[in-house]
């Protein structure tokens, strides 16, 4: 679906957006022993449980493009709505122990540990939404693909937590398809970096950590687009349903006239409301506007 606007925007730059102040949270936790491997934790006001959601951030798998805290305002709008946000902080491949399997062993144990703590922090686990942006909208579809990742692989976890839902905004989800379509943004040799090499043990690379090979996820998913971003174009989100659909999943896509890739996680602006309209929708807190 596309939705038009009638008033011209000008597109949010990545310097633009680095110049929004981004609010903080009061509580973080650990899930490893490296100070990047935790997670934000921001709880509504009030008496719960609270829906959940799993929130990753992009950064083409980079921690020197990005950090946990290009969520804040996100994480902020959604706590405004009632909604607990676990913000996920990982190790990226351009440091010590990222890549593969680190990159995907942080975001598991991230998300296990939401699985662990979440009722005695007074969560519905019962309503957990995974939510990513740019490379993070992979790793929430991954998050929610990991199920069906084969027993002999070092990423697999007998009962990880599988969220009822995923938002991918602006993703980079399908990783045989960005690998040369997003290398220009990425870097020639990102996805490579991400999933590790072929080998005798492990002859496809992509069979663990894309969730295209995973599908399907058996779980809701809404792509939400800027129709005007340049880094994740509407072809990579239309690229990846058309996949996985094919393999039994229903896929729904939002494509927002005159926005950005930036604008998908910034409140206030047409695609950032519209993204949290995603994730109120799969939540059940909200009926979403289909104009």
């Amino acid at each position: 679906m596309h939705t038009r606007s009638t008033v011209p925007h000008e597109i949010m730059s990545h310097a633009d957006f680095k110049t929004l102040a981004q609010p903080a949270p009061s509580v973080t936790f650990a899930y490893g022993s490296d100070p990047l491997e935790h997670v934000e934790f921001w709880k509504p006001e009030g008496s719960g449980p609270f829906p959940v959601v799993l929130l990753i951030h992009g950064g083409c798998w980079q921690t020197a493009v990005a950090t946990v805290g290009i969520m804040g305002r996100f994480a902020e709008a959604l706590v405004d709505r009632g909604v607990a946000v676990w913000n996920v902080e990982y190790r990226g491949i351009d440091v010590p122990g990222g890549g593969y399997p680190g990159t995907f062993l942080d975001v598991a144990a991230a998300a296990d540990l939401l699985r662990d703590r979440g009722g005695a922090l007074d969560l519905d686990m019962g309503r957990v939404v995974a939510v990513g942006h740019s490379a993070g909208g992979h790793l929430a579809l991954w998050s929610a693909s990991r199920h069906a990742i084969a027993q002999g692989s070092v990423l697999h976890t007998e009962r990880p937590l599988t969220p009822v839902g995923v938002v991918s905004l602006g993703g980079l989800p399908d990783l045989a398809h960005v690998r040369i379509a997003a290398a220009e943004a990425c870097g020639a040799d990102t996805v490579e970096r991400l999933i590790g090499p072929a080998t005798s043990a492990r002859p496809d690379p992509y069979g663990d950590t894309s969730p295209v090979a995973l599908a399907p996820l058996g779980v809701a998913q809404i792509l939400v687009s800027g129709e005007a971003d340049t880094i994740a174009p509407p072809c990579f989100a239309d690229d990846y349903a058309a996949r996985v659909e094919r393999r039994g999943d229903r896929v729904q896509r939002l494509t927002i006239a005159d926005q950005g890739h930036f604008e998908l996680i910034t409140p206030g602006r047409p695609a950032g409301e519209a993204a949290i309209g995603a994730v109120l929708c799969l939540l059940g807190l909200e009926q979403q506007d289909d104009r």
